[in-house]
């Protein structure tokens, strides 16, 4: 019979995994945020930044997980 310490038997991996899911939630949510507002935005506030409709509806209709 194998004897399990205290050390032994907590998992190592388990908050930098939760945290790693978490900020990867919070990236994926300011991307939707971020690709919705911008298709929001006015002719003339895309040509004071530089950016067409073109790059927006492109930007807009990739999924919230794709860079």
């Amino acid at each position: 019979m194998s004897t399990y310490t205290h050390e032994s038997m907590i998992n190592h991996h388990g908050t930098g995994f939760l945290t790693q899911v978490a900020e990867t939630l919070n990236l994926w949510r300011q991307r939707y945020r971020s690709r919705r507002e911008l298709a929001q935005w006015s002719e003339r506030e895309l040509h004071d930044i530089g950016i067409s409709w073109s790059d927006i509806a492109y930007e807009a209709e990739k999924p919230f997980w794709r860079a």
